[in-house]
């Protein structure tokens, strides 16, 4: 029996973490478009010697999963983070927060439908709390949160639905093809999509010689990094509960921000960043047993 990789996938999560802090020097200088155009060029200056394989392992590959590679690459890499930053655009905060947070359930029915993954009851024993968990994180009052952009909601929706996919396409996709090859198609099919992005908002291309490293680092730590770590977790991590190890992500987030962003806290985001971490912990020990919460498929 395969090892599970719970583990994996909440570093490769945890990496991501470390995003706002790397972006906070840029964010008041770059449009966001901007800022992932320049995150999959770099990206991909550094993987050019792997990309000949890569393209061959494409070519191999079934049209299922070269069509869920270009959505991944496409639609998870490059239009996720545009529709989530837009979102922010509207001047409505907490919408999109609050909405990401469907990303865990969209990967759970998704999984079901593309890998036949089934979960038992006892599955929502760690999901719900993880949640939850994560919902008081994101919001120093978390009753005082409400809905009030529909657009905004709108554009947080597509995000959270693209990266419920592409947790479970690049499950699915990394059956037949290697991570590596995985994390390179994905920043070469997310360039040229982010480039579109670019051109349709009308964003600049241009950055200084100053925006050089922390862009280099952007793109080198929270992206490449950590989605080779990601891509070899979910080799041997069933997508519905990968999706709950991801939220490692906005726990790293409010811990990094503390340390480093003067970020105070209230009291319900402490609990939530216990429960998160909590719950993320009991389930990658809960699966290492013999009857496991997740069950993938055998064939």
């Amino acid at each position: 029996m395969a090892r599970d990789r719970t583990w994996l996938v909440a570093a490769a999560a945890a990496l991501w973490g470390t995003d706002g802090l790397l972006r906070a020097p840029l964010a008041g200088a770059l449009p966001a478009a901007t800022v992932v155009f320049w995150e999959h060029l770099l990206a991909i200056v550094v993987l050019i010697p792997f990309l000949p394989s890569a393209f061959r392992a494409f070519r191999a590959a079934s049209v299922r999963d070269r069509t869920a590679i270009v959505v991944i690459g496409a639609g998870s890499s490059a239009l996720a983070t545009a529709l989530f930053t837009a979102a922010f655009a509207t001047g409505d905060a907490l919408t999109p927060l609050v909405l990401q947070k469907l990303q865990p359930l969209v990967a759970v029915v998704a999984a079901a439908l593309l890998l036949g993954e089934r979960v038992r009851g006892r599955y929502w024993l760690f999901a719900v709390p993880a949640l939850v968990g994560a919902w008081l994180v994101a919001f120093p009052d978390p009753l005082s949160a409400q809905l009030r952009e529909l657009g905004a909601a709108g554009l947080a929706v597509g995000a959270a639905v693209l990266w419920g996919l592409g947790t479970v396409l690049g499950r699915m996709v990394g059956v037949q093809t290697a991570p590596r090859d995985v994390t390179v198609l994905r920043f070469a099919i997310g360039l040229p999509a982010s480039a579109i992005i670019v051109g349709v908002q009308g964003a600049p291309v241009a950055i200084t010689a100053s925006q050089v490293v922390p862009l280099a680092l952007l793109a080198l730590i929270p992206g490449l990094l950590a989605l080779v770590l990601y891509y070899i977790g979910l080799q041997r991590t069933p997508a519905a509960r990968a999706t709950l190890a991801e939220l490692a992500f906005p726990a790293t987030a409010a811990v990094l921000g503390i340390a480093f962003l003067g970020v105070h806290p209230s009291a319900t985001q402490w609990l939530g960043l216990v429960i998160v971490v909590a719950a993320i912990t009991a389930l990658g020990l809960r699966e290492r047993g013999t009857e496991p919460v997740v069950l993938a498929p055998t064939g």
